[in-house]
Order: C-alpha cells, then sequence, then structure tokens
C-alpha cells in the first residue's frame, strides 16, 4: 500500500524550495566591488579556494559551493574587465574570463639590449634570466626577434616569455624564407638578408627609399668596397647612440663598417617585412653613396664627387 506525504509536508518543502531560490537570488544578485585584474594561484580547486577565500573578501559563504556550477577556476592572472559586478557575474567571470594579457612592442630597427630593458621594467623580469634564456634558444646575438607588437599574459616568466618570442620570430623567418626561395638556409638567411635588412633599418627613414640603401649595401659589396654605415654602429647597448669620429676611431669590433670591408656577423637589430623585402630585392641603380637631407630623405649618387658637393650642400644650409 502506498503512502501519501501529507499535505502540509508538502507545502513546507514548497514553502521552504522556493525561500532557498530567493535567498540565493538574492545572494547571487548582491553588488560587490573588486580589482578589476586578480590572482589566482594553480592548485586543486580546494587549495584554490582556500586561497580565494582568505584572500578576497568578496567570497562569501556559500560561493564554495556555488563555483562548481559556473565552471573551473581559472589559474593566473585574470581580466574581470570591471570593478562592480554582481556576484553571479563575479563567480561567472573566476571561471571564464580570459588570462590578462599586456602589450609589448619591439620597434624595426631597435636592439636586443633596448628591448631587454624595457620589457625587464614593463614586466618586473630579470634582465639577466632574459638574456640568459635567450642565449639557450636563439641562433644569433641579435636580429632573430621580429619587431611586432606582442601580446602575454601579465605573470609571464623569463623562461616562458623568451620561449615564445623565439618560437614565434624563427617561425616567422622560416616562412617568410620559404616564401621566397622555398627552402630554409637559416645561416644564408641571418647573416646574409637579415644582417643587410638590419643594416637598412637603421639607416632609413622612409620605406620608399630602403631598396636604394639596399642598392648601395649590395653595390659596395661587390667590388669589396667598406660599407661605411653609421648605422651598424648602432649595435646592442650603442642603439640610440649618435656615432661620432671619435666612435668610429676607437671601435674595434666587427660592427665597424668603417674598418672591415664585409658585413658585420650576423644582424644588429629587429627587422620588419620592409627591410627583409628591401634586402631581398635591391632597387637597379648604380648608387655608391647617400648621405641624409634636410627633410629625412637622403641624396644618392654613383659618384664621389657629387657625393662630397652634397655633403658641402648640408653643411652651407645649417
Amino acid at each position: 500500500m502506498i503512502r501519501l506525504i501529507p499535505f502540509f509536508i508538502v507545502e513546507f518543502l514548497l514553502i521552504f524550495f522556493v525561500f532557498v531560490l530567493l535567498f540565493f537570488k538574492a545572494y547571487l544578485d548582491e553588488n560587490i566591488t573588486t580589482k578589476k585584474l586578480i590572482f589566482i594561484p594553480k592548485g586543486s580547486t580546494t587549495q584554490t579556494l582556500s586561497y580565494l577565500e582568505k584572500n578576497f573578501s568578496q567570497i562569501g559563504p556559500f560561493d564554495r559551493y556555488l563555483i562548481p556550477f559556473f565552471g573551473y577556476l581559472q589559474a593566473g592572472w585574470i581580466d574581470l574587465q570591471s570593478n562592480s559586478l554582481t556576484r553571479a557575474e563575479f563567480l561567472y567571470k573566476l571561471t571564464h574570463s580570459k588570462v590578462a594579457l599586456k602589450s609589448i612592442t619591439l620597434i624595426p630597427g631597435e636592439t636586443k639590449d633596448i628591448f631587454f630593458q624595457e620589457v625587464a621594467k614593463k614586466f618586473d623580469l630579470n634582465i639577466t634570466l632574459l638574456y640568459q634564456e635567450y642565449d639557450k634558444l636563439a641562433p644569433y646575438p641579435d636580429g632573430v626577434l621580429v619587431a611586432n607588437t606582442y601580446k602575454v599574459p601579465i605573470d609571464i616568466n623569463e623562461k616562458s616569455l623568451i620561449k615564445f618570442l623565439v618560437d614565434y620570430s624563427l617561425s616567422w623567418h622560416k616562412n617568410f624564407a620559404l616564401k621566397v626561395f622555398n627552402k630554409y638556409d637559416q645561416k644564408e638567411w641571418f647573416e646574409k638578408y637579415v644582417t643587410i635588412a638590419s643594416i637598412i633599418q637603421k639607416e632609413a627613414v622612409l620605406v620608399s627609399e630602403m631598396d636604394l640603401i639596399s642598392a648601395v649595401i649590395y653595390n659596395r659589396l661587390k667590388i669589396g668596397m667598406k660599407l661605411q654605415m653609421d648605422g651598424a654602429l648602432n649595435y646592442g647597448k650603442y642603439s640610440r647612440k649618435k656615432i661620432t669620429s671619435k666612435r668610429i676611431r676607437d671601435d674595434d669590433s666587427q660592427f665597424n663598417t668603417y674598418k672591415i670591408p664585409a658585413l658585420p656577423p650576423h644582424p644588429i637589430c629587429s627587422v620588419d617585412e620592409n627591410s627583409i623585402n628591401a634586402a631581398l630585392a635591391p632597387a637597379d641603380v648604380n648608387y655608391l653613396y647617400f648621405v641624409k637631407s634636410t627633410d629625412h630623405k637622403h641624396n644618392f649618387t654613383h659618384s664621389y664627387k657629387e657625393h662630397l658637393e652634397n655633403i658641402n650642400k648640408l653643411r652651407n644650409m645649417k
């Protein structure tokens, strides 16, 4: 014989159920104030919840039981995108928000040394570790990293950051070479084309003149003439230094193209697609000289006599 549940018990359960629903609705609709960026450590759900309960006053007594209904907690720095949320929105974002990212830009023509100084400061990283990790992975001291704007997690460490940058850049270089040559010779690519591109990057102000500067480099190399380009001396820590006659006399490195009748041994800075295109396809001209004019353009010539005249004209205009 089936026993029926007394009506008053059913009524009590319904009232209790409605009360619970209304309570949790009010609880989840509660407005809370929080930081946009919060850190959630890696670990088991229990460990993470304990951390949140200890470090965030926004975590209420029931959240431990509610969070699993929303999803899995993220790890690392996450971006909640707002300072003011309902509790339901807060719990949802704890389990669904994207990792907080920060942008870093490596501008065309910048050296690794200057870039690492900026990265270490922006991400509070150890610059010595950045160099150590780079030396483990990169085939050349400079010019490997591609000029670009990168978005990386704000809590990234030195090893992960360098691996990301080097892996991306080497893949970029390889794909570029394959598009042009249908093969990839890393030594030739970096020691010839990227090295030439890096000098072009330092010398050119205008993209429209890159292929002309490239032509001067190739023309001089062809006849065994020293490149004599200031940009090659803007390597490493000297990236933003003005090149003086004293510096030219005193620098005995392989980057001093006033002294060596060849290319430097490797690229001197980051490059972009424009400078590499110029290094791959120099203009069909016979220029051997150029000097910067007052409008940031260059005066090009094949004649040394005309080159001296261009220099004198510029001196007289100052």
